[in-house]
């Protein structure tokens, strides 16, 4: 019988730069990464995954990168925190309902045209843009931030034909292949649109050095495992979410 008296388990600090209870935190190996492109992060509010989202953690790595955790936002400017004069020239990677795959799409970014399909003039419409927008949250969550904010629709949307699957391996189980969590959303477009291999070798070891402790502490800590997933919690960065 439980002791009513004992007293309740402290509760595990928490980093104050990514956010992760502090057994998980790797904020002392991130490594700064000057970036040409901007980056912009729309994370759901629901979405509570810290042990294993890479948001934050991302965010870090570089000098030009916003966080905002909502459900909308009146302008791609009021998002960001300063004027953009011209949305055309940021990309949203929203994955939806289409598939590299289905489209033939040979690259691994794909500039979409507002029908859906592989827009003309890749590389014209890719070699423009000036920051991305990565939408952090579960498929449904993503969805959800890009019906509820029409401006997307200015930008230019993009979506990833991955050469590999994600990191996450059974850690989070991914029902596409083009499903990737955040940071590795971000490497793969950051180091392809800026043509810096460094970028993605650097948040990519990031993001194994996070898995890699969450290994080692999750049979210590299981309270830190994220919540088993429902049929609805797919990453969509992914993110993603992953994206």
């Amino acid at each position: 019988m439980s002791n009513p008296t004992a007293a309740a388990p402290e509760p595990i600090p928490e980093c104050p730069h990514c956010q992760k209870p502090m057994p998980l935190c790797i904020c002392d190996s991130v490594t700064p990464v000057k970036n040409r492109l901007g980056l912009l992060i729309l994370q759901h509010p629901q979405e509570q995954d810290r042990a294993l989202g890479t948001a934050r953690l991302l965010a870090q790595h570089f000098e030009d990168a916003t966080v905002r955790v909502g459900l909308s936002w009146p302008s791609l400017s009021k998002a960001l925190g300063r004027p953009i004069e011209n949305a055309s020239y940021w990309a949203v990677l929203y994955l939806g309902s289409a598939r590299a795959a289905d489209l033939e799409a040979e690259a691994e970014i794909v500039a979409l045209n507002r029908k859906g399909e592989i827009a003309d003039n890749q590389r014209a419409l890719l070699g423009k843009l000036e920051g991305v927008v990565l939408l952090d949250g579960t498929w449904s969550q993503a969805k959800a931030l890009w019906w509820r904010n029409p401006w997307m629709l200015k930008c230019q949307r993009v979506i990833l034909n991955p050469k590999n699957p994600s990191r996450y391996g059974r850690l989070r189980k991914e029902p596409r292949k083009d499903g990737l969590s955040t940071i590795e959303a971000a490497a793969t477009i950051l180091a392809g649109l800026e043509r810096r291999p460094d970028i993605g070798e650097t948040l990519n070891a990031s993001f194994e050095r996070m898995l890699a402790r969450y290994r080692e502490v999750q049979t210590e800590m299981p309270e830190l495992a994220p919540k088993p997933a429902v049929k609805d919690r797919r990453r969509g960065v992914r993110r993603s979410k992953r994206a």
